[in-house]
């Protein structure tokens, strides 16, 4: 496993540092196959990132967009990872990605739901956002989860420390994505940062371990630990 390549910035600089290369890498993407694909975590992390992408001179027309979990609820919920992207992201941008694929995880038979997705995911994203938990957790694959060793599906039902449950992709996409890039803020993302970047360590016990060669972009706060 390579080496995690770790930027760290003053709180207020990380949505312009992260934001600046999820560009670079999608315009490369298009450069050199014509489009891109980039799955988008959820929670509120990310938020002031998707914002300040949305500011930024990114080829949409040739990106299509798609989602690493979702939690089983209707698309205009509160709790929704959709609703989140499209208030911060899809909303604000002058034009339309070229796809964008929502999780419907909201569906009744979600085996089915995530057999669906699974169809749609390409077969490497050329970039996955994640975030990590304070339990470690990254996407819905949390510490311990039965998806944790699924090595042939793409997408599975995950269950959730609390209700709602969820869709997640699986540690295989993780490890095909051509990119990765995780972003943490703030001290109580400090411990679970020393687990996810340790050189030793169990996946199922630190899930977000599995992005470990990716990009990480991390305030000071939450790097106080390292």
């Amino acid at each position: 496993m390579s080496s995690p390549l770790i930027t760290i910035v003053d709180t207020e600089r990380v949505p312009e540092a992260a934001a600046a290369t999820i560009e670079e890498i999608l315009r490369d993407a298009v450069r050199r196959r014509g489009r891109a694909s980039l799955a988008l975590a959820g929670g509120r992390t990310p938020q002031p990132v998707y914002r300040r992408l949305a500011e930024l001179p990114v080829p949409w027309e040739r990106v299509s967009l798609y989602f690493g979990d979702e939690r089983a609820v209707p698309p205009d919920d509160p709790r929704s990872n959709f609703r989140m992207v499209r208030e911060t992201l899809l909303d604000r941008l002058p034009s339309p990605p070229e796809a964008v694929h929502r999780m419907e995880a909201e569906r009744g038979d979600r085996d089915r739901a995530a057999e669906d997705y699974a169809v749609l995911l390409p077969e490497k994203l050329d970039l996955l956002l994640l975030g990590i938990g304070e339990d470690g957790h990254t996407a819905s694959l949390f510490p311990g989860s039965p998806a944790l060793g699924e090595r042939a599906r793409r997408v599975v039902p995950a269950l959730a420390p609390t209700p709602p449950h969820r869709l997640t992709i699986t540690p295989p996409v993780i490890a095909q994505a051509r990119e990765t890039l995780v972003i943490a803020i703030g001290a109580p993302k400090s411990a679970p940062l020393r687990c996810a970047l340790a050189e030793a360590g169990d996946e199922h016990v630190c899930p977000a371990r599995l992005a470990r060669s990716g990009r990480w972009f991390l305030d000071r706060e939450a790097a106080g630990g390292l």
